[in-house]
């Protein structure tokens, strides 16, 4: 059974004047200090140092670095739950969380690093699994709609759209030298997605 510190209310000095602000700059702070070293290397110091606040204050809102990461998990499954809505189409969810890699590269960042560090489990495993469960049983759905080709493997269909509207943060390296472009930027961003939204548009075309 994990321990954890007990939360505390901030000592004089520390109170803001909006706790929301604050709450907003550590969970701010907190992903991209978890995007550059993963959350296993991640210290609650530099989180709060980043932040500007005391460290104590990280227990008081979030019970420390575990309940960051829960919280900031918990915003980016709503945000993409919104982005994969059934009636929007295929094509448009694909390119959708292909943007997200620009305005969210920390998080997208944070998901490599959970699926690279060995041994090392993200700290709510099961909040994950069942949100993938949940996008795949709404891409079976799909299928079951004649959206997608019935001889496609959902699972598999599913891991190689994630894989590829993530390859501009996972292989920037390799997208450079393809496409002679700065992976991190604006420009080469949209028209990724643009060019992978009319491949699926491809995939999913009814002849």
């Amino acid at each position: 059974m994990t321990a954890h510190t007990p939360r505390r209310s901030p000592i004089p000095g520390e109170r803001q004047r909006d706790p929301e602000r604050t709450k907003a700059r550590i969970l701010e702070a907190a992903t991209a200090e978890f995007g550059a070293k993963g959350f296993a290397a991640a210290r609650v110091s530099d989180i709060a140092d980043r932040a500007g606040v005391n460290k104590q204050l990280i227990s008081y809102y979030f019970g420390g670095k575990e309940g960051l990461y829960n919280e900031i998990n918990k915003r980016w499954q709503q945000t993409s739950a919104e982005m994969s809505q059934s009636e929007r189409p295929l094509d448009a969810v694909v390119a959708g969380f292909t943007m997200a890699t620009l305005y969210n590269r920390d998080w997208a960042r944070l998901m490599v690093w959970t699926n690279l560090e060995p041994g090392t489990e993200a700290p709510d495993e099961q909040a994950d699994y069942s949100f993938i469960q949940a996008q795949l049983a709404d891409l079976r759905r799909r299928q079951e709609a004649g959206e997608i080709p019935a001889d496609l493997d959902p699972p598999y269909l599913m891991l190689a759209l994630f894989a590829a509207a993530a390859a501009g943060v996972t292989l920037p390296r390799v997208a450079r030298m393809i496409c002679d472009e700065d992976p991190e930027s604006a420009t080469f961003t949209e028209r990724y997605a643009e060019q992978l939204a009319r491949l699926v548009r491809h995939l999913t075309r009814k002849d």
